[in-house]
């Protein structure tokens, strides 16, 4: 079942984190930027709210949580609810396909990774970013797992672990990019995009889908 229980009812608690830590959504937004193409067709997987699509400029944001897709919908995206384990789409559907911290609460993310491959054209660009779990905020989150209304059921995985479930998929990685290098109540800057992994809580892996 899709963990969306938490979203639907803490909607505006959600969209107020990125209030508070602005500082740290910019700069995730800023190291998704380079890996996210601006002139295709594309769709986010479990779009929430639309935070990121929409300046990003995603068109269509798949998510299980009505009440999120309100929000969605209000910054301009297409919105089509269902789960990201069963995409309601033809194959080869789009150019590429957008998913950022929803790794975690799917239910299979091979399954996830495998539809997102299935409705990518061939050649098509996957771009993940996720919170590693081996980061010092993966753990941070892991230790208060229970106390966290939206983490509570979260997977977290591990950049390796991520690497593998791609390869798994029929995907290529073609680059990693990384940025949150302090704990989140010390961000008060903006950081920029570095390269590769293993230092930053928030990472980005680009993924082509092989022919």
């Amino acid at each position: 079942m899709p963990r969306a229980a938490p979203f639907e009812t803490h909607h505006q608690r959600y969209e107020a984190w990125f209030e508070k830590h602005q500082a740290a959504y910019i700069s995730e937004l800023l190291a998704l930027r380079p890996f996210v193409p601006w002139d295709e067709y594309g769709i986010e997987i479990g779009v929430g709210s639309g935070r990121f699509a929409a300046p990003l400029g995603v068109q269509v944001g798949l998510d299980p949580s009505p009440a999120m897709l309100v929000h969605a919908a209000a910054r301009g995206i297409e919105v089509v609810e269902g789960v990201a384990e069963k995409l309601p789409f033809e194959a080869g559907s789009f150019d590429y396909a957008l998913v950022v911290t929803t790794l975690c609460f799917v239910d299979s993310p091979a399954r996830m990774l495998a539809e997102a491959r299935r409705v990518l054209k061939p050649g098509g660009r996957l771009v993940i970013g996720f919170i590693d779990r081996q980061s010092a905020l993966g753990q941070d989150y892991l230790a208060h797992q229970a106390e966290s209304v939206f983490y509570r059921e979260a997977t977290f995985y591990s950049a390796d672990e991520v690497a593998r479930l791609l390869l798994d998929t029929g995907f290529s990685i073609d680059a990693w990019g990384q940025t949150l290098a302090h704990p989140l109540p010390e961000t008060r800057e903006i950081e920029s995009l570095q390269a590769g992994r293993g230092q930053c809580a928030f990472v980005v892996v680009a993924a082509t889908r092989e022919t």
